[in-house]
């Protein structure tokens, strides 16, 4: 049975920090075509709103990906960065996501005393923890807070998670994420998943985070349920802005927490101002296929296929999730 820490509903949490990743995974819904004027809106937000850290988005190689192709928050240079933040004269931290096998992080990461950005987020699967653990070691090399956010856990047995924790607790990295990347852990999973990663993680002083999305509507049940079993990072987007589903509100979660420090107040005038429109042009959040997907531990990919084609067989792709196990 997991071990729930000594944290309530009603606990102040000193070491608890809180991640805004709407530019990063609310830029798969938009291929981060997001304007200056809402960055810099949201960079004041965050701020105001006593938010830990804000992900720019992606490191991402343009030896694979065509610039041309995506908005600049797919590649995060320093110079479009620093238009934003200047010198970063503020308590928030800057972090950007490096997916293995996706990003030239020998050569596009600059040593910290050049950049601005404070932690890079190694996302990989468990066939990647190599490249992973080098990047790991590369970029704290530099200089750099680094957290590990190991993909699709949902499709991996509990050996090779158990195995791939203890590696990576072995690195210099600072943060081990749980992540639900297809939406399909329910809360009583999530307990006892978080518990085992503080368990291995405690034992080598690192920190655990959780990145949750929204498939079946447990977004934000599971990031409270993770902070309560040991994680101290918590993900969440502006209006759960996100791939397919979508992720863990921020809204919902800076109003939940007792930390003094978070005030949801900016966070809602930054609402006011922007999302309205972004909902009227863009769509993603809990629909029925994204939720089928959740159920069935799939890949959301094929229910965004699904509502870009304006299907509405919702028993067809039912059967059609069931033909692809």
């Amino acid at each position: 049975m997991a071990r729930k820490i000594d944290r309530t509903l009603l606990s102040y949490c000193p070491d608890l920090q809180v991640m805004d990743c709407t530019l990063r995974d609310g830029g798969l819904v938009n291929n981060f075509e997001f304007s200056d004027e809402f960055v810099k809106d949201l960079y004041q937000a965050n701020i105001k709103s006593g938010v830990d850290y804000m992900e720019f988005g992606y490191k991402a190689s343009k030896n694979l990906f065509n610039v041309e192709d995506f908005g600049k928050w797919k590649f995060c240079d320093e110079e479009d960065i620093r238009a934003i933040v200047g010198e970063n004269n503020s308590p928030l931290k800057i972090s950007v996501m490096a997916d293995a096998g996706r990003t030239d992080y020998k050569t596009d990461i600059l040593p910290k005393q050049d950049s601005v950005v404070d932690m890079y987020r190694i996302a990989t699967y468990i066939h990647q923890l190599p490249t992973a653990i080098d990047m790991i070691e590369d970029i704290h090399e530099k200089g750099y807070e680094t957290t590990v956010n190991i993909m699709a856990v949902s499709k991996v047995n509990d050996r090779d998670i158990m195995g791939a924790l203890e590696l990576l607790s072995k690195t210099s990295v600072d943060c081990i994420y749980v992540v639900d990347s297809f939406g399909s852990f329910y809360p009583e999973q999530i307990c006892d998943l978080t518990d085992r990663y503080s368990e291995v993680a405690g034992k080598y002083g690192k920190l655990v985070g959780y990145h949750g999305h929204n498939n079946q509507q447990l977004a934000f049940a599971n990031t409270i349920e993770a902070l309560r079993y040991g994680a101290s990072i918590l993900d969440a987007t502006v209006c759960g802005m996100g791939r397919g589903a979508g992720n863990c509100y921020l809204e919902s979660l800076l109003g939940f927490l007792k930390n003094p420090k978070y005030n949801l107040v900016p966070m809602m005038r930054f609402i006011e101002k922007h999302m309205t429109e972004m909902k009227q042009n863009y769509t993603w959040g809990f629909d029925l296929p994204y939720l089928m997907t959740g159920i069935l531990n799939s890949h959301p990919s094929s229910a965004i296929a699904f509502q870009k084609a304006k299907r509405t067989d919702y028993t067809n792709f039912y059967n059609e999730l069931h033909d692809m196990d």
